[in-house]
């Protein structure tokens, strides 16, 4: 490693050769501000914000893409001449932005609202035309405001690193958008739904299709029984809309909230987990002694479903048929609990709390139901639910630690881990070989598949035979992973794919982190230290161990993959079309 030494505002410093000035100032507590820019996505220099001075260059230069490689040289970050350059762009920006702050979304937690209070801009410098944009609301998911689009790119690159690519920028000069090929609606192209687009937004102009209003006039309705279920992974990220640190476990104040929203039944969708566990494993099982389709892939991930009917319908025999978590604990609870209760399962409302935004999507799926009865109605992501607390008015950070409701809260730390990359795995793991040797192994922790690595293998001896396993997160990487089972090169028993980089915790429904954190923080690793941290300490970390799923079986099911909970618990996938 070579170093150099380095001026930074006349400060010395050393630095590592080819260091870009935007890291060389991280590392010295030195704030540059950016709004194009995302580490390892969209290093493109475009927005001009992050501009600084290098003595001997002829212009300003954008410090995110600006190697340090000359010995000497000196960089000001915050002259007169930086200063006034940062604001221009700003009221450039601004010139033809939709500027209804005060009922955008994104109020109070926008980058570009940020920088303008920071730098004093003039709002109206630039005052021009404006030309007004339709607002697409195509899909189940998202809403697209483009008069809040102000050509970051940051959404089409993050589209194009989940392997989809369906958005773009459209026209030139000032005509300029970014949209669909041919101006389509994304309703109308192969959007997968993974919401990775809204999360780096720096703006309003991506949203996620709000549907609080529904979940308020259900609650409000004496004739309705209004059940709410939580996933893992939101109590691993609701904290932040709160200002609780990165990777703050809310479990218990987000139950309390949710009962003082006026949820009548507050469930978590981790018994719905360690339901899917003992389907899925038993499908593996049977896959694997009757010479089924191999790799089974699972199928808990519903932007990864939808990516595989779209770009791989090949393999759609691979896939579990097994039902998500979501859709497993919706079915259960307009079913057995309803029969259980008696409860017309007609007057049940099952609300989903979510860190996905595909989720949206996958409720409204064929097969996801009975008898015209949806498993799940409606579906919200963790940033909805964070605005219908701050509507209630709930002190959140200052509540109670409260339970779930035991009927279907119950669960194991098997369960909680579906909620990061390799955990649906190491659960099925902890269970099938149990299930193979009919021994309590006491081997629990299958580290081999945790982390954030693009793509994980391990072989496993169970039972006297190997099981050659892989695992991944992000669709980019799940396609290198599915170019080889197409090909023939992947010798696999069992694969898991989860849709978004790092598995549900970084979910497109999950709190949006501003770009100057998500740059030098790894918010993945962080939400999921919560996970793992509770499966630890939980005294059943084996979903088959649980005595609420045990007792599910015993007066309902039979057994599980029976006819009955193939009724219930399971689906079936349809090829669409790719462009």
């Amino acid at each position: 490693m070579e170093m150099i030494n380095i001026k930074i505002n006349g400060m010395p410093f050393s630095v590592e050769k080819n260091t870009t000035i935007l890291d060389a100032c991280r590392q010295f507590g030195i704030k540059i501000p950016t709004l194009c820019f995302l580490r390892d996505i969209n290093e493109i220099g475009a927005c001009r914000m992050c501009v600084v001075e290098v003595k001997g260059a002829r212009s300003l230069v954008a410090a995110c893409v600006y190697p340090i490689d000359r010995e000497g040289t000196e960089i000001f970050t915050n002259t007169p001449k930086v200063q006034e350059a940062r604001r221009t762009t700003l009221e450039l920006i601004l010139s033809n932005h939709d500027k209804k702050c005060l009922s955008c979304p994104r109020s109070n937690n926008c980058e570009l609202q940020a920088l303008c209070k920071e730098y004093g801009v003039d709002e109206t410098k630039f005052e021009g035309a404006n030309p007004v944009q339709p607002i697409d609301t195509s899909t189940a998911h998202l809403v697209r405001n483009n008069n809040k689009c102000i050509l970051c790119r940051r959404c089409v690159a993050a589209c194009k690193e989940q392997h989809v690519g369906v958005i773009g920028p459209n026209h030139r000069g000032f005509d300029s958008t970014i949209g669909c090929a041919f101006d389509q609606d994304l309703g109308a192209v192969a959007c997968v739904s993974c919401g990775q687009c809204t999360v780096v937004c720096p703006t309003g102009a991506l949203t996620v299709k709000n549907e609080t209003d529904k979940v308020f006039e259900a609650i409000a309705d004496p004739e309705k029984v209004v059940i709410v279920q939580t996933a893992p992974a939101v109590r691993a990220a609701l904290g932040e809309e709160f200002g609780l640190p990165i990777g703050t476990n809310v479990e218990g104040k987000m139950v309390a909230s949710l009962r003082r929203l006026g949820f009548d039944k507050v469930f978590d969708t981790n018994f719905g987990a360690d339901l899917t566990i003992l389907e899925e494993g038993t499908e593996f099982i049977n896959r694997v002694k009757n010479g089924g389709v191999l790799p089974m892939i699972t199928s808990c991930s519903p932007g990864w479903i939808k990516f595989c009917e779209h770009y791989y319908p090949d393999l759609l025999p691979n896939l579990s048929t097994c039902k998500s978590p979501q859709q497993m604990t919706g079915a259960i609870i307009k079913s057995y609990y309803a029969e259980k209760e008696g409860i017309d399962p007609k007057k049940i409302v099952s609300v989903s709390v979510m860190p996905c935004t595909a989720k949206k999507f996958e409720h409204k799926r064929d097969n996801e139901g009975r008898d015209g009865i949806a498993d799940v109605d409606i579906v919200i992501t963790t940033r909805e639910l964070a605005d219908m607390i701050k509507i209630a008015g709930l002190d959140f950070v200052n509540l109670p630690d409260e339970e779930y409701d035991p009927a279907l809260g119950l669960f194991t730390g098997a369960a909680v881990i579906f909620g990061a990359t390799g955990g649906v795995m190491e659960a099925a793991l902890r269970s099938v070989a149990d299930i193979l040797t009919g021994e309590d192994l006491k081997k629990l922790d299958y580290e081999e598949v945790r982390g954030t690595e693009p793509i994980k293998y391990a072989t496993y001896e169970v039972a006297g035979m190997p099981v050659k396993v892989a695992v991944t997160s992000g669709l980019s990487n799940a396609a290198k992973l599915l170019d080889e089972i197409r090909a023939g090169k992947a010798d696999y028993q069992f694969v898991e794919i989860m849709c978004c980089p790092g598995g549900c915790v970084n979910g497109g429904g999950q709190p949006v982190v501003p770009a100057n954190v998500r740059n030098f923080v790894d918010i993945k690793a962080e939400r999921a230290k919560v996970l793992y941290a509770e499966d630890a300490g939980l005294p059943m970390r084996k979903s088959h161990e649980s005595p609420i799923v045990k007792k599910l079986y015993e007066d309902y099911l039979g057994e599980p993959g029976s006819h009955k909970a193939h009724e219930l618990l399971h689906t079936t996938y349809v090829e669409r079309k790719k462009y």
